[in-house]
């Protein structure tokens, strides 16, 4: 199990010693330790900050009473999107299969998003829509992607202010590689697409934990 922090010894003395009597106040910890507030503080805002201890003005610190697994759960699911997404790549609904075709080559991306001639989300093209569009012995230069994409409502989206892990859950029920990240829009016919968000990017998320790179 990957623990939300390693807590050195003095640390895990402080945890007991706010477990047994808070709440108690900083200085106080300090004297129990026999050493300064200044030297204790610190460790007092890691653990704070990790939410082993919280703390309450002209009250003290007091434990949380939550487990490891606990504290590393509450930290995943306060990710945001916004913190992951990559820049969209983006073709014109009136380009051609082809062209789509070298876009995805080149960006090295597996999902292309569609915008009309206002910029507004229009569609969404999978390596799959590509290859089925490739098979026989149709002409690419002469299809446009609208013929073969996929259309709202059918398209699967999510903002910048999403959860991380529930548009996780999304990429995985939906079976796809990305998901669009629009700009909040009331109007559902003209979203306007900022960013993407990839089996990648979430992946990214998981190896930043193991680094404890956004603990």
């Amino acid at each position: 199990m990957v623990l939300p922090i390693e807590l050195n010894k003095r640390q895990e003395k402080i945890v007991e010693i706010v477990k047994d009597l808070g709440p108690i106040t900083g200085e106080q910890i300090a004297d129990r330790l026999d050493l300064t507030r200044a030297t204790l503080r610190p460790d007092l805002a890691i653990l704070t900050m990790s939410g082993y201890l919280d703390a309450r003005p002209r009250v003290g610190y007091f434990y949380t009473g939550k487990t490891s697994a606990q504290l590393l759960t509450e930290k995943i699911r306060q990710i945001q999107v916004k913190e992951y997404l990559s820049m969209p790549v983006l073709v014109q609904e009136d380009a051609t299969v082809y062209d789509a075709i070298c876009t995805m080559f080149l960006e090295d991306v597996g999902t292309l998003f569609v915008v009309n001639k206002h910029s507004k989300l229009a569609g969404v093209l999978s390596r799959k829509d590509l290859l089925r569009a490739s098979m026989g012995n149709q002409d690419l230069n002469s299809i446009p992607v609208s013929i073969i994409m996929t259309r709202m409502p059918n398209i699967t989206v999510c903002s910048k202010e999403d959860l991380l892990v529930e548009v996780a859950e999304k990429l995985i029920d939906k079976q796809i590689d990305a998901l669009p990240v629009i700009k909040n829009s009331t109007d559902e016919d003209a979203f306007e697409v900022i960013g993407r968000i990839t089996k990648t990017n979430i992946t990214k998320a998981l190896v930043d934990f193991s680094g404890d790179a956004i603990i």
